[in-house]
């Protein structure tokens, strides 16, 4: 079973996915998570744009619709001018407040419903590397034992095991501010969106699902090094208070806490068969809110690539562009949490200034209110073409295109398991055989975007990102060209 097993540590938010996306790949994926409950206190608390379309990708989004609260417009650091997303090109122009706990519970039911074996009250504490298999150390409620896979996957948080393990460094700067937040009812609640910064501090107030509210924020006393012991609803009163002029009658709080900016990055995502994803590979300030939403996306981008490995239709050195991949989305992460953190967390004069000043570019320029927002919510993500003279598309995420022919978008047609390939001139795709790991959908765009209305053909990665698009002679797409993708070498 080994060569088609792979071992997860870790069974938080991204590890639940990756499970998902490998059992839709067709992999023997088993979960291990040291908790042997789901923590009730929600460390995330909203799911980006970008993330809900990778759940519509797998009709997984329903769900989590149904119970989220949808916010229209975000913040970069915490400025007074919020980042409209209603512009943005998604079926989901909004952030959903839903919190971490309960999209736990729902990434664990789709998983599981998918086939994965999630073992909870297992810790992952090493593993021995061979050269066809890794063989992995666990303490579970009946003592120690060891399990075999064909790959491990640390999805086990910042202090990972799997990453200490593997020697993978974890280079980074470390916290200098600490933040706080309390989860508590408001019998006087702002309006929504609220948030407020002057010298004394910053505060913003974010409703959950449930009734209650919440408060995040630092003041000047924040910038530390020495732990000021845990948080109470005292203190969040009187800094709340300190900042606002109400304490909005908080009350009842069910998680009170600390958190820091050390911002840390691996040094390597992928060192043999063993792999990094979410918070074991990356760690920031949390600003924004989008760690979670990051960690999810890695899973996306790494599940059918260790999928297709494993089932051999892969093309050649599939498995090393995660890191290519991944890795400057997570520098790119690091650098925007800590401009971010300067912005939300420093109470100078000059940052004062500097604030009102971003403000007003974000209101008098669309493109950077765009810029921000496509950054904050990773719509902008594109990966490197490794042709130069490759289309503008190619690497950036597909949008969820309107097709001819079909009462589908394009976001139901990718699959998991295949590269899809769009042939957009309905005169099919000769020269290009069926095989494993290559889909067609022969149609028209019905609404083209600007940037598609050339194209004529396109292959897409199963996690909805453009692998190759082609505009000349007759429209179809060239089979020297997917025949390229497939077999690795463009």
């Amino acid at each position: 079973m080994a060569q088609h097993h792979v071992v997860i540590a870790g069974g938080g938010p991204v590890g639940l996915w990756l499970a998902a996306e490998l059992r839709l790949g067709g992999v023997a994926v088993t979960v291990l998570e040291e908790r042997t409950e789901i923590d009730a206190r929600s460390k995330a608390l909203t799911l980006h744009p970008r993330t809900l379309e990778v759940l519509a990708a797998r009709g997984a989004q329903g769900p989590f619709l149904a119970e989220g609260l949808p916010i229209p417009a975000g913040h970069f650091g915490m400025l007074d001018q919020r980042l409209d997303f209603s512009s943005l090109d998604t079926p989901f122009p909004y952030t959903l407040a839903l919190p971490q706990a309960r999209t736990e519970a729902l990434l664990q039911e789709h998983a599981l419903g998918l086939g994965a074996t999630v073992l909870r009250g297992h810790r992952v504490t090493g593993f021995t590397e061979g050269a066809a298999s890794v063989s992995v150390r666990v303490t579970g409620p009946r003592g120690e034992y060891e399990t075999e896979a064909a790959y491990l996957v640390g999805c086990d948080g910042t202090r990972s095991t799997v990453r200490t393990a593997a020697g993978i460094g974890f280079p980074g700067t470390p916290s200098t501010v600490l933040g706080w937040l309390g989860d508590v009812f408001l019998d006087r609640p702002p309006r929504p969106g609220y948030g407020r910064h002057t010298p004394r501090g910053g505060v913003m107030a974010v409703p959950l699902p449930d009734g209650r509210h919440r408060l995040v924020g630092a003041d000047p006393g924040s910038h530390t090094t020495t732990w000021p012991g845990d948080l109470t609803l005292d203190e969040l009163r009187r800094k709340v208070t300190a900042v606002t002029g109400d304490d909005f009658g908080m009350r009842d709080p069910s998680w009170l806490s600390r958190f820091g900016n050390a911002t840390r990055l691996a040094a390597a995502y992928r060192r043999g068969r063993v792999l990094l994803a979410g918070d074991a590979a990356h760690q920031h300030f949390p600003a924004g809110g989008v760690g979670m939403n990051v960690g999810i996306q890695d899973a996306h981008n790494l599940g059918w690539k260790l999928a297709a490995t494993l089932r051999g239709w892969a093309p050649d050195g599939l498995l090393d562009t995660y890191h290519a991949e991944r890795h400057p989305v997570g520098a790119e992460l690091a650098a925007h949490s800590r401009a971010q953190t300067a912005l939300l967390a420093t109470f100078t004069p000059e940052v004062a200034d500097l604030r009102g000043l971003l403000g007003e570019l974000i209101a008098a320029q669309p493109g950077v209110n765009r810029f921000l927002a496509e950054r904050l919510t990773a719509l902008g993500v594109r990966y490197p073409a490794a042709d130069p003279s490759a289309h503008p598309l190619t690497g950036t995420r597909a949008p969820d295109l309107a097709l001819t022919g079909t009462d589908r978008t394009l976001f139901a047609l990718v699959r998991p398991d295949a590269y899809l390939l769009l042939d957009l001139t309905a005169g099919g795709t000769p020269g290009v055989p069926p095989r494993p790991g290559l889909a067609v959908h022969t149609g028209a765009l019905a609404r083209p975007p600007a940037a598609w209305r050339d194209v004529r053909a396109a292959l897409i990665r199963p996690d909805g990102h453009v692998a190759w698009a082609g505009t000349g002679g007759d429209g179809r797409a060239p089979a020297a060209a997917v025949e390229g993708v497939l077999a690795g070498r463009r």
